[in-house]
């Protein structure tokens, strides 16, 4: 049963398991994404939502403070961006640019 738990956070090579859910919510969620998003500017504004709240220590996966509808929204956005990112880069060779787009609910 043991190597059961332990083949179910085996996260592959690129990816962290995060949990999303409000303060007191008792439906917490996992997702795994891509360490990519950690250098976006919407996934950081979350980050130091997240600072705020929790502080750096945490035991397990990171905890980020904001429901599982608005997690996966921000996602969403963050996919979105990406991929008209890809689309530029391929017509325009390399220029890559963030816009920070307001992220209202985490």
């Amino acid at each position: 049963m043991q190597q059961d738990d332990q083949r179910k956070t085996k996260v592959k090579k690129g990816s962290l398991v995060v949990q999303v859910g409000l303060e007191g919510d008792a439906d917490v969620k996992k997702f795994v994404i891509p360490i990519a998003y950690l250098y976006h500017p919407l996934f950081n504004n979350l980050l130091d939502q997240t600072y705020e709240m929790y502080g750096y220590q945490t035991h397990g996966p990171l905890r980020l403070p904001c429901s599982a509808d608005d997690f996966i929204h921000l996602r969403w956005r963050i996919e979105k961006e990406y991929t008209r990112l890809q689309h530029h880069h391929h017509h325009h060779h390399g220029h890559q640019y963030y816009h920070a787009l307001p992220f209202h609910a985490c």
